[in-house]
């Protein structure tokens, strides 16, 4: 027994240690199982993790060039409006930015063939759609601003646009598409893993007891909370980027709607300004003629009288003058373009400029134009000359040289200047302080000005830029500090009007001097159409003080009526803006016997500079004028027609 008992319990002891090693074995490979199993589940993870974060990226970054597009788009529109080269600057560097975005969205997706296609229509549309914004870009750096208006709302119906988005959508999607079907395929991964780590862990119960099962069950735990832990982690950080993306926009959107309002109060204030000036016209217009026809019938000795006369008259031209810049500052100045030489225009710039300035300036004009011609307003490139002839003089505080030269050039399409073609050139020249370099590219900022407070309004210079660019044209500057500025108008040749150029033009408007007698032809039938019932009073006045035989029409729609009852008409002076019928329309509507009389426009206000009134080849005589203005454009028009047009019966 003892010895049977002895192999019994030996075998035994042989088959527990069998066991025991197998069981060990078994736990061995089921713990190492276990940790593949593990491993495998944490790649898997990792994996997981990692695409998302991929996708996160590739949608993110996708929307930042929906985004800058749209900004960029923005800027440029906000440029072609105000002609602000910052904003264009802005619309530059966010397409660029754009471009870079749309690079690192192509390397991001490079392992995806159905990402990159959208990728590769994207960047095409881009470059197409990139081609037509630099198209309205150039428009407005050349001062095209109604072409630039034009194909900026054009661009906005683009299909370039149209699939920039439809791209950046179907990316969006698709990544969108993929990260829920990777998500979906880690979690069953995942599942199949644990599944297989349960089997194990089973085996592992029956092998090792409690506690492995117990370590399993820690394990899952802790592998399910650092998941657990990773999402959330991940969740916190996309929210906290589209959190700052959202404030981003917000800032931006709140930034666009302040400049938004500031544009809109400044069109507010240029319309009221032009309001004001217009009315301010017709006051003048009344005050002037009221002025003259008093120093006209002024007793022989009452110097004392005339000489406060002269003073009123002094003053309304003054106040003339503001309203013209007043009119300028709004873009409501009269447009009336003729063909002009340098030396028509020297001709009739000399004297005013000799007053203007003063005894301690020596003014030299020089015209080496070689007889180019130009096609501008008269007035506008006085107003301009005159301007910068004062400006010049504030600059040599009353004593120096000032010199005008008329020449010409021929700029290739990348000239200096930014324009192409044959010019005429007016450089104004003084040899005064100088402009000092940080504040030479500031001078055509509107309302920049370096005179002392109260000394300048800021609107001289900006005119200026703004009169050149309207006509298509250039100005520069150049200055040096103690030696001098001078400033050069560029102004586009007109060949087809240089023969008749030459010759002063009729009814081009003149330093204000009182009328003195009444002219040789006087005794015309002049019918008169002004809607303003005081300037219509002075001008009946001025004209029968002439001796012409006016008769007033207060209603653009009666005056086929009026003409009807008249026995004669030598001449129709009719203001341009009236309530019913603005005076080109009340011309046009007239019955064929009188299609032929002369017409004579007045008016201080034709609308804006690109949108004004077409006054056709009319004479136009502006407000406020002289007597001896009016004598002149009444003569000039009147002869302009061949004979009386024939009345009806009365």
């Amino acid at each position: 027994m003892t010895d049977r008992d002895d192999i019994t319990g030996r075998l035994t002891g042989a088959w527990r240690t069998i066991t025991l090693s197998v069981m060990a074995i078994a736990g061995a490979v089921v713990l190492a199982l276990l940790v593949v199993t593990l491993a495998e589940v944490n790649g898997q993870r990792d994996r997981a993790l990692a695409s998302q974060r991929h996708s996160y990226d590739v949608m993110i970054l996708a929307r930042t060039v929906q985004g800058t597009v749209a900004h960029a788009e923005a800027s440029l529109g906000r440029y072609v409006i105000s002609g602000d080269q910052q904003l264009g600057q802005i619309y530059y560097d966010d397409w660029r930015r754009a471009r870079q975005a749309i690079g690192r969205l192509a390397k991001l997706v490079r392992d995806n063939d159905v990402q990159l296609t959208h990728v590769a229509i994207l960047q095409e549309a881009f470059r197409t759609r990139g081609d037509e914004l630099a198209l309205t870009a150039l428009s407005t750096n050349y001062g095209k601003n109604s072409q630039a208006l034009s194909r900026f709302y054009q661009a906005r119906q683009s299909d370039a646009l149209t699939r920039i988005n439809d791209s950046l959508d179907g990316i969006i999607t698709d990544e969108r598409l993929l990260l829920e079907m990777r998500t979906t395929q880690a979690r069953a991964s995942v599942r199949r893993s644990t599944t297989i780590a349960k089997v194990l862990a089973v085996f592992g119960v029956l092998l090792v007891g409690g506690g492995i099962t117990m370590g399993w069950v820690m394990v899952e735990a802790l592998a399910g909370r650092a998941i657990a832990r990773d999402e959330a982690e991940s969740e916190r950080l996309r929210a906290d980027e589209l959190a700052e993306a959202v404030a981003r926009a917000t800032e931006e959107l709140r930034a666009q709607e302040a400049r938004l309002r500031q544009v809109q109060k400044m069109e507010a204030v240029g319309q009221l300004t032009g309001g004001i000036a217009h009315d301010f016209n017709n006051m003048l217009a009344v005050v002037l003629s009221g002025v003259e026809l008093a120093a006209r019938h002024l007793p022989h000795g009452a110097d004392e009288t005339a000489r406060h006369l002269e003073g009123a008259r002094e003053g309304a031209e003054r106040a003339a003058a503001l309203t013209a810049r007043l009119l300028a500052f709004a873009r409501e100045t009269a447009i009336n373009p003729e063909p002009i030489t340098a030396a028509a225009l020297f001709d009739g710039l000399g004297d005013m400029l000799t007053r203007s300035l003063g005894d301690g300036m020596t003014l030299v004009l020089e015209d080496e134009s070689d007889g180019w011609c130009v096609r501008v307003d008269r007035v506008q490139l006085e107003n301009t000359l005159v301007n910068l002839a004062v400006n010049a003089r504030d600059a040599m505080e009353g004593r120096g040289t000032l010199t005008i030269r008329a020449g010409h050039t021929s700029l290739p399409g990348d000239g200096a200047a930014g324009a192409s073609g044959e010019f005429m050139t007016l450089a104004v020249a003084d040899t005064g302080c100088g402009i000092a370099p940080d504040v030479l590219d500031r001078v055509f900022e509107p309302f920049f000005t370096t005179k002392p407070l109260g000394k300048g309004t800021g609107l001289g210079l900006s005119q200026t830029f703004a009169f050149a660019r309207q006509i298509g044209g250039e100005v520069t500057i150049a200055s040096r500090v103690a030696e001098g500025t001078t400033v050069t108008l560029l102004l586009p040749r007109d060949r087809r009007s240089e023969k008749s150029a030459s010759a002063p033009t009729p009814v081009a408007p003149t330093p204000i001097a009182l009328a003195t007698a009444a002219p040789a032809d006087a005794g015309r039938a002049i019918l008169v159409v002004e809607d303003d019932p005081r300037v219509l009073s002075a001008t009946m006045e001025a004209l029968a003080d002439l001796g012409h035989q006016p008769v007033a029409c207060d209603d653009a729609t009666q005056v086929g009526t009026v003409l009807a009852g008249m026995t004669q008409v030598d001449l129709i002076l009719s203001d341009v803006l009236m309530p019913a019928l603005t005076g080109p329309e009340m011309i046009a509507t007239l019955p064929p016997a009188f299609a032929h009389v002369p017409v004579l426009f007045v008016t201080g206000f034709a609308g804006e500079a690109n949108g004004g009134v077409a006054l056709g080849d009319h004479p136009v005589l502006r407000k406020p004028f002289t007597l001896a203005a009016l004598d002149r454009a009444v003569t000039a028009a009147a002869a302009r027609g061949d004979h009386p047009a024939p009345l009806a019966a009365e």
